[in-house]
């Protein structure tokens, strides 16, 4: 290995802890967002709220693809999600069979509260960092986000890359 290819590996190496980091810290942010919400839903309920605030009314098959778990898992959680009174349960006037979901104004405040405590505590952590720095950070995570592309995220309805 050429002392530039060691140079690089290194960077890469370096690069792949920091990122990693970052993502346990985002992840975290996103974890505590919940309890906000007083434990009225868990994680992967939450997760299917998200889905529906992205998505809108949306077939059952979609948002299970969209979370890449099962249908009937998807139809549990829904279940569940609908008796709360946060997802309301349809049906596609063109293909009577197909359920679909959407979120309720219930559901919708919840997604909404989430974020809403997301968006300030990530502030918060932003706010420790000169403005200079705060720059460099949103450049770079816009750039890493635009590399990601639409494989990842949400609502991606790709498959993991390998």
């Amino acid at each position: 290995m050429s002392g530039e290819d060691a140079v690089t590996a290194e960077l890469a190496a370096e690069a792949a802890g920091v990122l990693q980091a970052a993502t346990r810290m985002l992840a975290g942010v996103a974890l505590r967002s919940l309890d906000v919400l007083d434990a009225v839903v868990t994680l992967p309920q939450f997760r299917l709220l998200a889905v529906l605030a992205d998505l809108g009314q949306v077939p059952s098959g979609q948002a299970a693809r969209a979370l890449g778990l099962d249908r009937s898992t998807v139809t549990r959680l829904a279940g569940r999600m609908v008796a709360a009174g946060h997802v309301s349960r349809g049906t596609d006037p063109r293909h009577r069979g197909m359920v679909t979901l959407e979120l309720t104004p219930s559901g919708r405040d919840l997604v909404a509260a989430a974020d809403a405590w997301r968006r300030q505590e990530l502030a918060r952590i932003m706010a420790r960092l000169s403005p200079a720095q705060q720059a460099v950070v949103t450049v770079a995570l816009g750039l890493l986000v635009g590399a990601a592309g639409d494989d990842y995220g949400i609502t991606a309805l790709r498959p993991v890359p390998l």
